[in-house]
């Protein structure tokens, strides 16, 4: 019974955290999450929160049009910490998951010559 304990604690614990990469295209972009500097582009974001939280994106390249964003945390189900809720409930917060990746591709921006 110890054994099965431990097992489903440590499902549910790794099943709280979800990972995604943010990409774009062009590579390079500035990555602001929830108005925040963060990174450039791949970025690989990682965090513990609840199903249904929402996290704006900005991404900033020069020469390219600013591009804003949402993704939740409610786009794949996962298993672990349905498996794990079973036994402790708690994970049940943690069902669903970001996406594994989330790609945008970036519009430049119009030079006065091409006007």
């Amino acid at each position: 019974m110890k054994n099965l304990f431990c097992i489903t604690l440590a499902i549910s614990v790794s099943a709280c955290a979800s990972t995604t990469v943010v990409n774009s295209e062009p590579r390079g972009a500035t990555v602001y999450l929830n108005g925040e500097k963060v990174g450039t582009t791949p970025y690989t974001h990682t965090d513990t929160k609840i199903v249904g939280s929402t996290n704006r994106v900005l991404l900033k390249k020069e020469g390219y049009q600013d591009f804003s964003t949402v993704f939740s945390r409610n786009e794949d189900v996962n298993i672990g910490a349905i498996i794990g809720g079973l036994f402790v409930l708690v994970p049940f917060l943690w069902t669903m998951d970001y996406k594994p990746s989330h790609s945008y591709e970036m519009v430049p921006l119009r030079s006065a010559a091409n006007q």
